[in-house]
């Protein structure tokens, strides 16, 4: 068992990541029509909801495994691995025939796979409510982690 605190904040951070996915996947997929054609047509979005859905089955249970997981043996983040679902939105955008967009050096080294630059800089990118729910999960944690290993 985890410290009581960090698990609250993992399952709150657990929920509005859960809750937003969908969401997120479809604005990306939505910004990116209207910036290549102006208009976000139905057909198009209804394909990115299901995405959505998609995507949101696929994040839950690997955030889940994370937030499970002992503190020391948490080896990446809530972040990374909701990046790891930027192929949805990818996808539709791909079949719906939007062209990649231009995208900085940074940009194409870091997410080769990003053709359009939808990868979340911040959980705050994926739903603004992420923002104060993953620092307060990492304070949590970082805390838990000094209790455990000492320090300053």
């Amino acid at each position: 068992m985890q410290h009581e605190a960090v698990d609250e904040h993992a399952q709150a951070l657990f929920d509005g990541i859960e809750a937003a996915v969908p969401g997120w996947v479809e604005r990306c997929v939505e910004r990116r029509l209207l910036d290549y054609r102006g208009v976000a047509d139905g057909e198009v979005m209804s394909t990115a909801s299901d995405a959505g859905r998609r995507a949101q089955a696929e994040v839950a249970p690997v955030l889940r495994v994370l937030f499970e997981a002992d503190i020391d043996a948490q080896a990446t983040t809530p972040l990374s691995i909701v990046r790891q679902a930027v192929r949805y939105p990818t996808e539709v955008l791909r079949s719906a025939g939007v062209p990649p967009v231009r995208r900085d050096r940074f940009a194409e080294e870091s997410f080769p796979d990003d053709d359009y630059d939808l990868a979340p800089a911040s959980l705050a990118d994926v739903h603004p409510d992420l923002r104060e729910l993953g620092l307060a999960w990492g304070a949590a944690k970082a805390m838990a982690h000094r209790r455990r290993h000492g320090g300053g």
